[in-house]
């Protein structure tokens, strides 16, 4: 249990100081130019994967590459609430945030994680139809109903959002306003309170951890599944088809559910790997996004091709 400090109510904060991620003076200028790197092309490579989905009919009509184009659209925002402040942190401009822009980052990243976060549950449940009941599956997920679904996801984010906001945000601050973390994340805002936060503690244990594990579960459990389908496949072409397109879905649930997990399911504890750990979740999976899913996809792929062709092929009739 969280006790109150004993510090004079009297003094609020206004803002708050952004430590970043500690690491040695020397290396300032490579982590800036190695973030610099991963938001460019992170905020590339996703904005590639939405306009090709966009433009292709045989891609936007398929709830797959429907989720695929709103999960580049969550990852492109998500990048942008955090990347560019570690990239700032590690300039020697202020590292100083209004306490309004604390609370609103820290919304902003919870609505748009734990949406990401039911995102690959729906992509998982997707998969499970599309190889387990392959002849249902039209019926089972069409547009329409994906649509109702990611609606759904959006809906439940904003109100994740809300709840660990409005909680946050309502607790007393009166110093130290010096941020151990590279973010305004609940946890590390928590333990500057001058209040007891056992209710933020158990709110943000069972809304985000156990959420967060309940999903991966769920998505593990579709999964397996879907492995038992793949290995009554008699083919071994559809074999390897089926686990090359389940298998980057996977990775990249794994990179970003662990470290949630490991985080959010201890948020009353304080771990110097606490920082390392939630970059994966935060920076180096959006990242990871276009390239599993280009590089890994073949329909991507073809349909990147043909928009190059379709376009060489006009500016050539110019």
């Amino acid at each position: 249990m969280r006790k109150t400090k004993n510090t004079p109510l009297d003094t609020v904060v206004t803002d708050f100081i952004l430590l970043g991620l500690s690491h040695p003076p020397n290396l300032r200028t490579l982590l800036f130019l190695v973030f610099f790197c991963i938001y460019f092309l992170t905020q590339l490579g996703n904005l590639l994967i939405l306009l090709t989905v966009w433009a292709d009919p045989k891609l936007h009509a398929r709830p797959m590459y429907i989720l695929l184009g709103v999960l580049s659209f969550l990852d492109m925002w998500l990048s942008s609430v955090i990347v560019p402040r570690i990239i700032l942190n590690l300039t020697s401009a202020s590292k100083a945030i209004p306490f309004g822009g604390c609370v609103a980052q820290l919304y902003a990243f919870h609505f748009l994680g734990s949406t990401q976060c039911f995102l690959y549950t729906l992509m998982a449940y997707d998969r499970y139809l599309a190889i387990c009941h392959p002849l249902c599956y039209p019926m089972l997920m069409n547009g329409r109903l994906c649509t109702m679904l990611v609606a759904g996801a959006w809906l439940a984010g904003s109100i994740h959002g809300s709840i660990q906001a409005i909680l946050t945000c309502r607790l007393p601050y009166c110093g130290p306003n010096q941020v151990d973390y590279f973010f305004c994340d609940i946890p590390a805002v928590l333990r500057l309170a001058c209040a007891d936060t056992t209710v933020n503690e158990l709110v943000t244990f069972v809304d985000t951890g156990v959420v967060a594990a309940s999903c991966f579960m769920l998505i593990l459990l579709s999964y397996a599944n879907i492995v038992h389908a793949i290995l009554k496949i008699r083919t071994a072409d559809g074999r390897q088809r089926a686990f090359s397109t389940c298998g980057s879905h996977l990775t990249v649930v794994t990179v970003y559910y662990v470290p949630c997990i490991f985080i959010y399911l201890r948020a009353g504890s304080k771990s110097p790997l606490d920082g390392a750990v939630a970059v994966f979740y935060t920076a180096v999976t959006p990242l990871l996004n276009p390239l599993i899913y280009t590089l890994r996809n073949q329909e991507v792929k073809s349909a990147l091709k043909r928009i190059t062709a379709g376009r060489g092929a006009a500016s050539a009739n110019k």
